[in-house]
């Protein structure tokens, strides 16, 4: 790749994301993320650096590869090596948790994503900046 991602690119990537979430161990990630990828659960987490770090991190978020969801996604843009992506996420069944999240993700010129930030939002929760 040239640095430069298309919609068509981003969305395998995506797809390769979400087989990777149901599949067991972490091999496949090493396609997804660079070796130093940085990854933030939200933008004011503190980063998960390095494809190490990202497949512990991995492994420790999810119920294990049998895990019950549905994801949806859309991109919504792409600019270079820089990709905006909508995901909504339903778990279990029947669904005890969903949230929609946005992902900010920037690829290198092999198509791996070298920065994976995520802005979670759950229903029901807060989205003011109001105590009430």
């Amino acid at each position: 790749m040239s640095g430069m991602v298309d919609r068509a690119a981003v969305r395998r990537w995506v797809a390769g994301y979400e087989a990777a979430w149901r599949a067991p161990g972490t091999e496949t990630l090493a396609g997804l993320f660079s070796q130093g990828a940085t990854y933030l659960h939200s933008p004011y987490a503190d980063p998960v650096v390095g494809l190490s770090a990202i497949r512990a991190m991995w492994e420790s978020d999810r119920n294990g590869p049998d895990e019950i969801f549905a994801m949806s996604s859309e991109v919504v843009a792409v600019d270079g090596n820089v990709a905006i992506v909508r995901a909504v996420v339903r778990y279990g069944d029947p669904v005890g948790q969903e949230y929609t999240d946005l992902w900010v993700l920037r690829f290198d010129v092999e198509g791996r994503c070298s920065w994976f930030e995520e802005w979670p939002y759950w229903p029901g929760r807060g989205w003011s900046a109001r105590e009430d």
